[in-house]
């Protein structure tokens, strides 16, 4: 018997393209790139791994029917699945996730950290990077322009750390890179400084750069243990 297909109601049918603009990012990186979409009540988080950045990029969303949903189904399928004018999603078939699927963030005990730089500078920090690694990787000899020439480049840069802050700097450019560094008007209590819109948060051995958009999290290696969201 085939299963009844699942559509899912946004509460702010704007999630729809926002959530269609996330997926059309991981696939331009990487055409079978797979997600893992957990529901709970009202809210809907959608997780996947942009191919290059070993991170994981988290979208999450409002729904106006409540649900519950844990499964890993391909990208390319729930983007076909959305419809924005409608506010909607087709959740497709569950397909055999990949390993990272398995081992997700905390969903609790997240306590901010300090040390972060204003967004703009954030933004600033990224493209000085991509910078530095254009002009380094035109710097090599013809012959030394090899794949793995230009990955030691790549790691040795995105490997510093953002600010005064443990997150490396490949969190940031992937935030960029998928469209959760987008400037914002940031809203400004009265008598009071304007609100920021990133944070960076830290739960066990995993940190997560938070934004209005999105969020970018990563693990660190050998602090406490290991903290996940079991398959």
């Amino acid at each position: 018997m085939t299963s009844p297909v699942l559509t899912l109601d946004f509460a702010d049918a704007r999630e729809a393209a926002d959530l269609a603009a996330f997926l059309g990012r991981l696939i331009h990186y990487d055409r079978a790139a797979a997600v893992r979409i957990q529901a709970g009540g009202g809210a809907l988080a959608v997780f996947g791994r942009p191919a290059s950045f070993d991170v994981l990029a988290v979208r999450s969303a409002g729904l106006a029917t409540p649900h519950e949903l844990d499964v890993t189904v391909s990208a390319g399928e729930l983007l076909e699945g959305i419809e924005e004018s409608a506010g909607t999603a087709r959740v497709p078939a569950a397909v055999t996730g990949p390993p990272w699927a398995g081992m997700l963030p905390p969903r609790g005990g997240w306590q901010q950290l300090p040390g972060l730089p204003e967004e703009d500078a954030i933004r600033g920090a990224v493209s000085a990077a991509v910078g530095e690694f254009r002009a380094r990787d035109e710097r090599l000899a013809p012959g030394d322009r090899t794949r793995a020439a230009r990955d030691r480049i790549g790691h040795e840069i995105w490997s510093r750390t953002l600010g005064e802050t443990p997150l490396p700097l490949r969190a940031a450019h992937a935030a960029q890179s998928l469209g959760f560094l987008r400037p914002v008007r940031a809203l400004v209590p009265a008598g009071g400084a304007p609100e920021r819109t990133v944070a960076l948060l830290a739960s066990g051995n995993w940190l997560r750069l938070r934004t209005r958009f999105g969020s970018i999290a990563v693990r660190r290696a050998g602090v406490g243990g290991l903290s996940v969201t079991p398959a």
